[in-house]
């Protein structure tokens, strides 16, 4: 694929995309079950109309083109409708978890510049003490609050017409926050030109969606995961999106990719790999499922085969970052290769390149990067020039991750430059969990690392050196742990905590998190090849 083919109109905007299938009047948009009561279907055309009656709201409470509004909503249709409102009028979105806590909110709307918040009745106690709480026009939905805007009771009396405001491919789009090895998190600038290039990409060549298919894409919103593939992927190829808003039960989910006859399924792989642990997987009949895949970290080749025998289904990998697109995997006709990556999504012209930006030989390791021009790339950090540029070299941007390519050109992982921590499909940052560890009394210093784990695929572990006067305990572990969960979003916690006497470092004294870190996989393969 030609790279030109992936540059959106100098006109355009994504929402574009998905209204092309409200024509047909009884095209399904979306399949809703919750487990508990009968599922709820809409049409292309109703959630389009919905969608434009919420942009009215928001434009009668004084939102415009370049206005930034922050999202904290479950897997609900209303959550598209939102998305499709605010994109339409051309206002930038902050995808926020609804498991971020006081301080990752403050930091958000802060940094961000936001006019405005979203978010579901339950998930306002976290808005509360922001500082510029009062300053902020504030929409609550499934129910009323003081000073927060009801968009459900004023929709219904708005029109359910609604024109595209005029953007352009380079205007912004959503602005995703993901965590960085030091300091605050990094704010992604996405435009309608790289929700275009996106959906050229993963969709058709490595989710292989066609267009009547019913999708199951398992991210939550919040994370730029949702905007790649329950949003943009399957609404963007007229597909129809199936919603679960269920906790996580491995037989429950083979049960509902059975009983609605999912045909593409997209999932982290832990959910995988806990799916594959069932004794009973025979019972399930998946014949329906013509595409499985999954992206955030390698899934193991015992859960592959798992499906493979039982299924006589390949799950695929993916790869892709929060700041680009899916640029490396294994495609519907890419012959498998256990272990690797898989090979380039076509368009992405991804490379291994040096720390000049210079292309490496075959089968040597060298930085995973992208050409700067590529339609798929953000735009840059928000207000973080220093950090955008630091990311470069020569002509490439500079992932982070570190691979070589093998002559048949197949990717294979290598690591990370850095010390991020990918677990259950979360990016975590070692700094702010280290920063919340240290503010406990006990604490005189402490390393965040990495730890391998059979289903999670890694879990943050703390290595910690405690004060005078205080002794190691189960009890004080549970107490670290807890102490953290109120400053760090519950996924970002220490599952396991170790006290030592002290810490590698540097002759500068900088903590050699990569020495625990590889400590701890050498252990896990020690312990697996018993």
């Amino acid at each position: 694929m030609n790279h030109l083919n992936l540059l959106a109109p100098e006109t355009y905007n994504i929402v574009s995309e998905i209204e092309k299938h409200a024509s047909n009047q009884s095209k399904q948009a979306i399949i809703y079950e919750n487990g508990v009561e009968e599922p709820i279907s809409v049409t292309y055309s109703e959630l389009i109309k919905n969608a434009n009656k919420v942009g009215h709201v928001l434009l009668n409470h004084g939102l415009k083109k370049g206005d930034k509004v922050l999202i904290m909503m479950p897997r609900a249709i209303i959550t598209y409708e939102l998305y499709i409102a605010a994109l339409k009028l051309g206002i930038a979105i902050i995808p926020s978890s609804e498991m971020l806590r006081t301080k990752d909110l403050q930091y958000r709307i802060t940094h961000g510049e936001i006019n405005a918040v979203i978010a579901l009745a339950d998930f306002i106690e976290e808005f509360r003490d922001i500082e510029e709480y009062n300053e902020l026009t504030k929409f609550v939905i499934n129910g009323n609050e003081e000073n927060w805007i009801s968009i459900e009771d004023e929709k219904a009396k708005q029109s359910d017409e609604l024109d595209i405001v005029n953007t352009t491919r380079d205007d912004v789009a959503i602005l995703s926050y993901t965590s960085g090895t030091t300091g605050n998190p990094k704010a992604v600038t996405h435009s309608h030109g790289w929700g275009y290039a996106h959906m050229k990409m993963a969709p058709e060549h490595w989710l292989a969606i066609k267009e009547d298919d019913l999708v199951w894409a398992t991210a939550a919103p919040g994370w730029q995961k949702w905007v790649w593939s329950p949003f943009l992927s399957i609404m963007g190829s007229g597909a129809t999106a199936f919603v679960y808003n269920g906790k996580f039960n491995p037989s429950r989910y083979l049960s509902l990719l059975q009983n609605f006859k999912i045909n593409v399924l997209c999932c982290t792989p832990t959910e995988y790999r806990m799916m594959a642990k069932l004794d009973n997987l025979d019972q399930y009949n998946l014949d329906h499922l013509h595409s499985a895949v999954s992206a955030g970290e390698p899934l193991n080749r015992e859960v592959v085969e798992q499906f493979r025998k039982h299924f006589n289904l390949t799950v695929r990998d993916g790869y892709g970052q929060t700041e680009s697109t899916l640029l490396i995997g294994f495609l519907k006709d890419t012959e498998p290769r256990p272990g690797s990556m898989g090979k380039a999504i076509p368009g992405s012209r991804v490379a291994v390149v040096d720390d000049d930006g210079n292309k490496v030989d075959t089968n040597v390791k060298g930085n995973i990067a992208l050409p700067l021009d590529f339609p798929g790339l953000f735009k840059g950090y928000f207000k973080d020039e220093k950090r955008t540029k630091e990311a470069h070299a020569g002509e490439y941007y500079i992932t982070g991750d570190l691979a070589h390519i093998d002559e048949d050109g197949y990717f294979w992982f290598e690591g990370r430059r850095d010390d991020i921590i990918i677990s259950s499909g979360y990016t975590i940052g070692p700094f702010e969990v280290e920063d919340a560890l240290t503010n406990h009394e006990a604490v005189k210093e402490c390393a965040v690392v990495a730890s391998p784990h059979p289903i999670r695929g890694n879990i943050v572990k703390a290595f910690i050196i405690l004060k005078e006067g205080y002794k190691p305990s189960d009890d004080l572990v549970k107490e670290l742990q807890t102490f953290s969960k109120k400053v760090v979003a519950p996924y970002k916690y220490p599952r396991a905590i170790e006290f030592v006497e002290d810490l590698p470092k540097t002759n500068s004294g900088k903590i050699r998190r990569v020495e625990l870190r590889d400590a701890e996989r050498t252990k896990y393969n020690n312990a697996q090849n018993k």
